[in-house]
């Protein structure tokens, strides 16, 4: 198997003339754009076939926008490179490998212009870089990146050089970049310590970034993820307020790694006592990143307040953030466009923002909760039981003993 697998899509890569990955120095412009392209159109057809959470009944609470997904949120843009290759034993180095790299464009990839973010950490057994700047300034500048623990550093570096590449220096000439870039830990399936994450890797998911449907389940930073000693990995959610309440459109991209079987909540069920099988671990181990992007006009105090709710929907879904977990999330706002760049060189001009009263902002609070919950039960819908390092099993959520279990607690919808 080529390092790099995505599937369903290696078979039509390999299809391709010169869909062979080069190293990003060397690539020619016009046929890594045509690829990315062709793979962006290919991976958003398939993530319309797999089951989510609603197709086998499960409840939500909320409308959600039309595809279910942070993309949702006008100008979003998600993409994966996903590493899949070898079995059996350990050999450090050599593999198996099951890890990659999910990428979030705020604005698009085409796009310099930075928006108004703010994060929050429930539990800081994790990291995410770039957020000193972030808590400081109010934005966020450039995409976000999602991957392995040890694989930070060299995802870090890479967003700098994609952007050097893609992007213009600062008004005063300078390159300069604070790269958001978050983990969590795949070492019971990858080999974690064989640093099998290289630049292009990360240059992969940036160029093939798109709107639409997201992949969900095994595949970017979210392959070798493990929750609630299911399967786990990517997964996303959204809802689109009431015209009411401004019809604004909240959405959720998870990174799910966390949660103790015995605690899995889903729509009020305490799903993991009713399927206790093929456990994992003794403990809650591991840790969940959260992006959440709206088209609501918010500053970085009312935005650090939305980072916040993620957890309420956490804990809807069994979540005690646990001391060994990672809880790390970040909301940003795509209103107030230009906002951190002044339109002439006069760096003394006035901005003109928009931004919402704090008593309007229930809605997007309640949006927060409810599509937080459902991200994560997507993930573990749409994953796939995996086998990794030295034959590690993690099974998928089985569909039809989750839906025995809404209906016998008269949860099942349809």
């Amino acid at each position: 198997m080529s390092r790099r697998s995505i599937p369903p899509c290696s078979r039509f890569l390999s299809q391709i003339p010169g869909a062979s990955r080069p190293k990003p120095e060397t690539r020619s412009p016009k046929p890594a754009a045509l690829i990315a392209f062709l793979l962006a159109l290919t991976l958003a057809a398939s993530a319309q076939t797999k089951p989510r959470a609603r197709d086998l009944g499960v409840p939500f609470d909320g409308t959600p926008g039309p595809n279910n997904a942070i993309t949702d949120v006008r100008g979003v843009e998600v993409g994966h490179t996903t590493l899949i290759s070898g079995q059996g034993k350990l050999e450090i180095g050599k593999g198996p490998v099951r890890t990659g790299v999910t990428a979030i464009h705020p604005r698009g990839k085409a796009s310099n212009d930075a928006v108004f973010a703010a994060w929050f950490t429930l539990n800081g057994n994790g990291e995410m870089t770039g957020t000193t700047w972030v808590e400081d300034s109010g934005f966020l500048n450039g995409p976000v990146m999602i991957t392995n623990t040890h694989s930070v550093g060299v995802v870090r570096d890479a967003v700098i050089a994609w952007k050097v590449k893609h992007g213009t220096p600062d008004m005063e000439g300078y390159w300069w970049s604070l790269p958001v870039v978050a983990e969590t830990w795949d070492g019971y399936l990858n080999d974690i310590n064989g640093f099998h994450v290289h630049p292009e890797d990360a240059f992969h998911a940036l160029d093939v970034a798109h709107s639409g449907p997201v992949e969900e389940g095994n595949v970017g930073g979210g392959t070798g993820m493990i929750c609630n000693e299911f399967k786990g990995g990517i997964g996303t959610s959204s809802r689109v307020l009431d015209p009411k309440a401004g019809g604004y459109t909240v959405g959720v991209l998870v990174q799910c790694n966390y949660g103790a079987r015995e605690q899995l909540r889903i729509a009020g069920i305490n799903v993991g006592r009713e399927i206790p099988e093929h456990t994992v671990f003794k403990e809650d181990v591991g840790s969940i990143i959260v992006i959440v992007a709206t088209d609501a006009p918010l500053i970085p105090t009312q935005l650090k307040r939305i980072a916040k709710k993620v957890s309420l929907g956490l804990g809807r879904d069994g979540s005690y953030s646990g001391d060994g977990s990672g809880d790390i999330f970040l909301a940003f706002s795509t209103a107030n466009p230009g906002a951190v760049s002044p339109k002439s060189n006069d760096t003394k001009g006035l901005h003109q923002l928009t931004m919402l009263p704090n008593d309007s902002l229930d809605p997007l609070f309640l949006a927060t909760v409810q599509a937080t919950e459902e991200a994560v039960v997507n993930a573990m819908i749409a994953a796939e039981t995996m086998k990794g390092i030295d034959d590690h099993e993690v099974i998928a959520l089985p569909h039809d003993r989750l839906r025995e279990a809404l209906k016998k607690y008269n949860r099942l919808v349809k």
